[in-house]
């Protein structure tokens, strides 16, 4: 969260008048994240979360509202947007969509244990599940295409072994992309970007993820390894914690099983998730835009998971009785 657009008390207010939330009490911009204009909400029923979209169209925005929307209501805890007499959810605000949701109780977890991790890997295969028979489609956009787009802009500002590695994983990703095994990998709608601080605990249970603006429909096993390379590593060194992986996939398999083809790949996109990140962050790190709030977060840490994951081993539960197995992470 961050915020670009100022919004005053009274446009807020005017905004919340349209909708069944009471009346707006204060408002205050939120400082993390990157990429959308975000205020937490107070009003006489409740606590909500407005949010402008700075990058996201108005085309774009109702694939993101709906997939929530439809998740809301299968039981999966995430942010329930909520709707104008006309029943509309994309909102309008300054001349930018807007959005307001319901926001979740609790906090983040940022010092996770095995617990919280099965925790996030049973809601994630819940999601997985529940947005099957989710109509709208709209890719990653984020996804292997930016990548190669992307690749271009940020290689004038790396060093020369960064270069070398940044270029060999993206041609190693390409690779797998066009293989028959990656074809036959389930998808769907995915988070795609469900790291620690988009999960929310209270007392010591899950309450919901958030922050959906990055999700599209792509592997399910692409969403497992973005979650993996967070929850499940050392945040210094970017080292890999089979006991908290272990706790994660396993939960996730009591919901959803993995297929063989997911098994043989999970080491793939262990490393798909570092890259997708590493360069994402090269980009707003090097290529910053302006913001009131704003706080870019260091690419250097996905270059650490991304190395990681080229030499080290992670032992993961492959199957209904979670047999255990060691994948060469190469």
């Amino acid at each position: 969260m961050a915020v670009f657009t100022k919004v005053s008390f009274n446009e807020a207010a005017a905004l919340l008048r349209t909708l069944n939330v009471g009346e707006l009490q204060t408002i205050r911009g939120c400082a993390g994240g990157i990429e959308n204009t975000n205020y937490f909400v107070d009003t006489t029923q409740g606590e909500y979360v407005l949010t402008l979209f700075e990058r996201l169209t108005f085309a774009q925005l109702p694939f993101y509202l709906h997939l929530m929307k439809h998740l809301a209501q299968c039981g999966i805890l995430v942010p329930d947007p909520e709707a104008n007499k006309k029943g509309e959810i994309l909102l309008k605000l300054k001349g930018k969509p807007a959005a307001v949701v319901n926001k979740l109780r609790g906090s983040s977890e940022l010092a996770p244990t095995a617990a919280h991790c099965a925790s996030v890997g049973d809601m994630l295969a819940r999601m997985h599940v529940a947005g099957q028979d989710y109509p709208r489609r709209q890719p990653n956009l984020r996804g292997l295409q930016w990548w190669n787009e992307t690749a271009p802009v940020v290689l004038p500002h790396v060093t020369p072994q960064q270069r070398s590695l940044l270029l060999g994983e993206l041609a190693y990703q390409n690779h797998i992309a066009a293989s028959p095994a990656y074809r036959t990998l389930p998808g769907g709608p995915v988070h795609a970007d469900l790291f620690r601080d988009n999960v929310m605990f209270e007392s010591g249970q899950l309450t919901g993820f958030f922050d959906f603006y990055f999700a599209g429909c792509d592997t399910f096993l692409f969403d497992i390894g973005v979650c993996l390379n967070d929850w499940c590593v050392d945040l210094t060194t970017g080292c890999h914690n089979a006991e908290r992986s272990d706790a994660f996939l396993a939960a996730y398999q009591s919901q959803r099983l993995l297929t063989a083809q997911e098994r043989t790949l999970l080491p793939a996109m262990l490393r798909a998730g570092a890259l997708r990140f590493w360069i994402s962050r090269l980009w707003d790190f090097h290529l910053p835009r302006e913001a009131a709030v704003l706080k870019a977060h260091d690419p250097t840490h996905f270059e650490r998971v991304l190395r990681e994951r080229l030499t080290s081993t992670a032992t993961v539960p492959v199957d209904a009785t979670f047999i255990t197995s060691d994948f060469a992470l190469t």
